[in-house]
């Protein structure tokens, strides 16, 4: 199994091909670059996957924020 990044993988074969590989948009292939997310692409056997790495635990929002309450008199 080879585990490559998304932006070495769309160096190698372009946008166009690896979104074709993933069954993704090549503008979807773009957006996720431009992102700077960390995603990456197994190769095994003819057979082709994408995973993206996120921290642990993920930074959430305040819940004031999440029910609306997060407001500033005016």
């Amino acid at each position: 199994m080879m585990t490559i990044s998304l932006k070495d993988y769309v160096s190698e074969i372009g946008q166009v091909r690896a979104g074709q590989r993933l069954g993704v948009t090549q503008i979807a292939i773009s957006k996720a670059l431009r992102s700077g997310r960390s995603i990456f692409v197994q190769i095994e056997e003819g057979h082709i996957a994408a995973f993206e790495t996120k921290p642990f635990p993920a930074k959430q929002k305040s819940s004031r924020r999440l029910m609306g309450l997060d407001h500033t008199a005016d």
